[in-house]
Order: structure tokens, then sequence, then C-alpha cells
């Protein structure tokens, strides 16, 4: 499963304040984005301190949206989740009234049989084993129920206890240019022990201006770092000039020092690879690349017709850390051994095969026979 939080916080780190009234934070150019990253997922989990204090309706109501996932065979709303230990939790909240997809609550063991009643009449009321819910037993519970993609909007409690249990993929912190500075006001996480410290930081991906906020994409983990990257080469390959005779390759070189370096098959010539142009760029730059990580959007060729030496042949000779593509190359025009030669110089090679069919697409018309 994949899981994706998303937050909105003040420059001094709160997500409310003490007053009666939800603190406005977000804008709508970050609200549109946030509404895309619902669309996309699965199901959506907010906490029950959320539902009683903001009364969220967390359903799709934009047209383009709805005909997104529509396309995708989802419903149009994604499954709405939340978790109270209690049950304390108003069943005519608009998050049990408004919108189509399913309504799921987890409750503790010990919550009253009354309020579940209650709440079992809008909603799949989920009893756990102990009164302590835990991110790996609701990963597990709603991975059971088909969910592969969870897109986390709080609370604070919520955000605590998958980051401290370090089951966040991915991580979206919108700043709201003001100050709260109200010390008992909701921070955006309570006190816990985070695998993400001064020792460990976590991967920044992307940071925008969204109006006037600041938006910081972050990867938590070496999956979501993968993904992220990769996916990032097969759109590159997408730009590649259009040849019957070669593969369409994209790559995203990362040095061990976090410097990122891009290129496209025959993107500055017409025999270069993707993975050629991205270490020219770099050793242009005067990067060093012992101990880089590479993804490719295809296996690494292991024989070239036009140059000496292979691509798997120059991450070697650089003696680069790791290697990650999505697809192992067709046996079209050469009997490709990349992967093999890449293991053997004990290059750790990782293949993310749920990417193949997206990373072939820009080689449709040679691997279907037409020019």
């Amino acid at each position: 499963m994949i899981v994706q939080a998303s937050v909105a916080v003040s420059v001094d780190g709160y997500i409310d304040d003490l007053s009666d009234r939800r603190l406005v934070l977000s804008h709508a150019a970050d609200w549109e984005e946030v509404r895309s990253l619902r669309a996309e997922s699965d199901a959506i989990l907010v906490g029950a301190e959320t539902i009683r204090r903001d009364n969220p309706a967390l359903v799709t109501r934009d047209e383009r949206l709805r005909e997104l996932r529509a396309e995708q065979g989802l419903p149009a709303d994604p499954v709405k989740v939340t978790l109270s230990r209690n049950a304390d939790l108003d069943p005519t909240s608009r998050f049990f009234t408004e919108g189509d997809g399913e309504k799921i609550v987890f409750v503790g063991r010990c919550a009253p049989q009354d309020r579940t009643a209650a709440l079992s009449r809008v909603a799949t009321v989920i009893h756990a084993g102990s009164d302590c819910l835990t991110a790996d037993y609701l990963i597990g519970e709603l991975g059971r129920k088909g969910i592969e993609r969870l897109f986390i909007e709080g609370g604070s409690r919520v955000l605590t206890l998958f980051l401290s249990e370090n089951r966040i993929d991915y991580l979206r912190v919108a700043v709201a240019p003001f100050f709260v500075g109200e010390p008992s006001a909701p921070r955006m996480t309570i006190g816990a022990k985070f695998p993400f410290d001064k020792d460990r930081r976590m991967t920044v991906l992307d940071v925008k201006k969204v109006g006037d906020m600041t938006v910081t994409d972050y990867a938590l983990g070496q999956q979501a770092t993968d993904r992220t990257r990769l996916l990032q080469a097969i759109g590159l390959s997408l730009k590649c000039p259009p040849s019957d005779k070669a593969y369409s390759v994209g790559a995203v070189l990362v040095t061990r020092d976090g410097q990122v370096f891009t290129g496209y098959s025959r993107e500055t010539a017409p025999d270069n690879h993707a993975e050629e142009e991205t270490i020219l760029k770099a050793e242009q730059a005067g990067a060093t690349l012992e101990g880089a990580t590479i993804y490719s959007s295809m296996e690494p060729c292991s024989t070239r017709r036009s140059k000496p030496r292979s691509c798997s042949a120059q991450i070697i000779d650089r003696r680069m850390k790791r290697v990650v593509f999505a697809v192992r190359e067709p046996d079209r025009f050469v009997r490709c051994r990349g992967e093999q030669l890449l293991r053997d110089a004990g290059i750790e090679v990782c293949v993310l095969e749920s990417l193949a069919k997206q990373a072939l697409e820009a080689n449709a018309h040679i691997l279907s026979g037409q020019s």
C-alpha cells in the first residue's frame, strides 16, 4: 500500500488555533492540489477530532475528477476512513451523510455498544482487538479491503501515529505565511519518537510556490524515493526523438551528495542512450558518480553497435551503487544482459515491475511492429 499524508501548517508549525472557528490555512490553489490527490486515492483517512471540529465531507465534487476516477474504474468518491477508540462520533456528521463511497470507522475493543450501534447504521464499524490502534493494524485491515493508495489528512494524532511508525511514504507540507503563536494550539504532531531526526533526514522531492504558500513534498522511505524518481524517468522517455531502430528511454541520476541529473535517449546526439546523457551532464558539472543511483525506465544496455562501452559498463566503470529500472529490455534488437552484468559487478539492482506497462508506452510503435 502507498500511503501519502498532506498537512497545512502555519510558519510556526500549528494546524489550528484556540478560537471556536476553524483556522483557514489554505486557499483555493492549494485546495485544488489536495483535491486532486484525494481523487487519485482509494481511501481518505482523517482522525475523529478532525471530524468533530471541521465536519469535512471529503467527497469528489469536481466533475473532471469524477470523470477521471470513472475512467480508471473507480467509484466517484474514495472510501472514507476514521478511527475513534471510544466511538465518540456524531452519525449525522457530513463525513457519514455525504458521498457515495463506503465509510469505515475503526473503534477500540471497549468502545460503548450504544455508540458503535449508532455508527453501524451509517458506516462499516471495525472493532480492533485492543484499545491501542496502530498504523500497522490499520494498513493491514485496509489492505484486506482492497485499498492500495491511502491519503491521510490529519489531524495531529493520526499524523503522529503513522509518522512515528514510519508508515508514510510521501508527505506533503503546505506552509501558510503567518504565525499562530498560541502554545496550547494543535501542532502538526504531538510528542513521539520519529524515525527521521537530525541524523536521518527525509528526501525532498519538490519545493514549489502555490499562491502565497510554499509546498514541500518529501519521500520518507527508499520505496517512495525509487518510485518517484522512476516515474520521472518514464516521463522523460516520452520526450525522446522518435526512432524505429532504438528504444526510447528516460533516466535520472542522483549522486551520493544529492545532485540530480536527467536525460533521455537521443537528447543531445542521435546515438546517445538515456543513461549516457545523465552521465555526461553529471561529469560536465564536476559531480562524483561513485556511490550514485541511476534510475532508468528500461534495463541499461549490455551490448552496443554504435559505441564500445555499453551503459551497464559505464555504470560499472564509475562505481555507482544502485540501478533502478522498470522493465527488462525486450529481445528485439539484441539480447540484453544488463541486469546480470550489474549484479555480477556488485551493484544493487532493483526492478519496479509495477511500472513496467508505463515504461513501455514510449516504445509501443516498436513493440507492436509499427515504425
